[in-house]
């Protein structure tokens, strides 16, 4: 069967009590699943707490995740050791790692989740698996997260189309996610054409293109490639 681009949004987001064992109440939905996808994807989905609200700490045992703050300001912790973090900012945490998120700021903390299984251990023994947080990834540029994740993903970047410039994204060796955070746009794969706005997300398996366009006062949008392994789609 012949794969599709996955379009999805944040518009109607489930309500989710004591996430992780923290008190109150998480915004959350999934924009992706690996059914359909060739690659080590276990999800990509997006979360909101409302100010002094937590995501609880917790220990990952079996998987690694990426998070990229997408409003407000918080701190997260890494293995007992506090950061501050703000929108704009990445957290990469590798398996072993105990981490929660809290919402410091006195609006809405949101942020988008990629998450990946735990994987085989890196094959260069002098490479670094571990966790971190970026700062800016706007200012830092792409980024490869297998540096410090082991992969399989390979980039995760921010992207600033201006009025009328286009983006092609094509799923050939590489599945490409992205979530929009600003402006508007389209997204047009074979006869099908999208609007796009801030809290979009499509994802591409492997065989599949999009093109993007930005519309009056531009668009903004987070992208991950990630490199499949072996085996068809699942």
């Amino acid at each position: 069967m012949r794969s599709a681009v996955v379009i999805a949004d944040t518009t109607a987001p489930a309500d989710v009590h004591g996430v992780h064992g923290a008190a109150g109440t998480t915004q959350w939905t999934c924009l992706a699943r690996r059914a359909g996808l060739t690659g080590d994807w276990e999800a990509v989905e997006w979360a909101r707490v409302p100010a002094g609200g937590v995501s609880g700490e917790h220990l990952h045992t079996r998987t690694r995740e990426v998070y990229v703050l997408l409003t407000g300001e918080g701190e997260v912790t890494l293995d007992g050791r506090p950061h501050a973090v703000r929108a704009g900012d990445a957290v990469l945490t590798a398996v072993g790692t105990r981490h929660g998120l809290r919402n410091t700021g006195a609006g809405p903390l949101e942020w988008l989740v990629i998450e990946l299984p735990a994987g085989p251990p890196a094959p260069d023994p002098g490479r670094r698996v571990g966790s971190t947080v970026v700062r800016d990834l706007r200012r830092a540029g792409p980024l490869d997260p297998s540096a410090v994740l082991g992969g399989p993903l390979c980039l995760l970047r921010h992207v600033e189309l201006a009025t009328g410039e286009g983006d092609f994204l094509l799923a050939d060796g590489v599945e490409h996610t992205a979530f929009v955070i600003g402006g508007t746009g389209r997204a047009g794969t074979g006869g099908l054409r999208v609007p796009l706005r801030p809290g979009t997300a499509f994802t591409l398996p492997l065989g599949t293109a999009l093109d993007l366009a930005a519309g009056a006062g531009g668009l903004v949008y987070l992208h991950a490639e990630l490199v499949p392994g072996g085996g068809g789609p699942r």
